[in-house]
């Protein structure tokens, strides 16, 4: 099984480059302005053209406005839309209907009944992506807080949609978490980065590795 891979938060040409050159299906930019990885639509523009075709483009957003979603969508050229907040099933089918893009829809879990609420988006999205519940913590973000959800929450679990694991994987983890979930796709930002929000092109590297070497 081939794993799929996405480095979200990118903000720099040189990690771009370095998530592409090791093999990343998939590039995140992130519009959420209180995120340390924000990027303005200037920005995700520069760092798109440099993206290659092969390599999906995708917005992060946190209950973002159609406005905000339409001008990044044009700024960064976006294949999907992840949405990060709490959007509700009949939002997601608005936005569908209207971009006419497909729709990642993260859920935050951390109980059994959290990861139920998939349901409501199976026929809606496009993709799901489990995280974890953001920590009680001031300044904690809806993602990218280095925080784990159990994973044995996930196992057996079955739907009608490809879907993605996320939240405190590193390359010394995320082996062990596609073992314990069965994931075909992972999404990791923290666990590429040296500081809070500055990616690191040799943790890119490794975590890509690790994750291919586990399919």
């Amino acid at each position: 099984m081939s794993i799929a891979v996405k480095i979200c938060g990118l903000k720099t040409r040189q990690t771009l480059e370095a998530a592409v050159a090791a093999g990343a299906d998939f590039v995140g930019f992130n519009f959420y302005s209180p995120s340390p990885r924000f990027l303005s639509f200037e920005a995700a523009s520069e760092l798109a053209g440099g993206t290659p075709q092969s390599v999906r483009r995708v917005g992060v957003f946190v209950d973002a406005s159609d406005e905000t979603l339409e001008r990044a969508i044009k700024a960064a050229s976006l294949d999907l839309l992840q949405l990060h907040g709490e959007e509700p099933p009949e939002r997601v089918s608005a936005l569908k209907a209207r971009f006419g893009l497909p729709i990642i829809k993260a859920l935050a879990i951390a109980v059994p009944t959290d990861v139920d609420r998939a349901q409501a988006y199976a026929s809606l999205a496009d993709w799901l992506l489990f995280d974890a519940k953001p920590p009680l913590a001031p300044g904690a973000l809806p993602g990218g807080n280095a925080a784990r959800f159990e994973w044995s929450l996930l196992a057996g679990r079955q739907w009608s949609l490809p879907w993605i694991i996320s939240g405190g994987l590193d390359a010394g983890n995320v082996a062990e978490a596609i073992a314990a979930t069965g994931a075909a796709a992972i999404d990791v930002s923290s666990g590429v980065e040296r500081e809070r929000g500055v990616k690191d092109v040799g943790m890119i590297g490794a975590f890509i590795a690790a994750a291919r070497a586990s399919g």
